[in-house]
């Protein structure tokens, strides 16, 4: 299985940047992994906040295929442990699902469209977190997953 995280707009940390690279470098032992940034929409002080999310949507439609597996990470989305999500990871291989997307949305979160082609919400905590931060906590526990699933000693419980 591919799996693919789009997001919406460039970081402006180095840091957070740096540490979605370190993860992803570690997630492509398992599995093909990569990161697509969706361009920041342009001219967005004077524009409401639903169109932002609705081009913003265009541009996250236009990354997914008919037959991939739409995961959103949505604060009003199901919350898992790490062993639970790492069991929820399991079962997307095992059902023969070629592609995995997950996207992580703007400061605004996802229009309409793209709710509606969603396969899945998955929310990281109750708290809210900047969209670009989510980037390196999501990369991490997508890793502490596939270490999960490989029993390698990472993750304690």
């Amino acid at each position: 299985m591919n799996i693919e995280l789009v997001v919406v707009g460039k970081t402006d940390s180095r840091e957070v940047e740096a540490l979605v690279e370190m993860y992803s470098k570690r997630i492509n032992r398992y599995c093909k992994f990569s990161v697509t940034t969706i361009a920041d929409v342009r001219n967005t002080k004077n524009m409401a906040a639903s169109r932002q999310k609705q081009l913003e949507g265009e541009m996250i439609l236009k990354q997914v295929g008919d037959g991939d597996c739409l995961t959103l990470m949505d604060e009003r989305g199901v919350q898992y442990t790490s062993m639970e999500y790492a069991q929820w990871l399991q079962k997307r291989m095992l059902s023969g699902v070629k592609r995995l997307v997950l996207v992580i949305g703007g400061p605004y979160g996802f229009s309409e469209e793209v709710y509606a082609r969603a396969d899945q919400k998955i929310s990281l905590s109750k708290m809210t977190f900047s969209h670009q931060i989510v980037r390196a906590i999501f990369a991490e526990q997508l890793y502490r997953a596939f270490t999960i699933l490989h029993n390698e000693p990472y993750h304690h419980e």
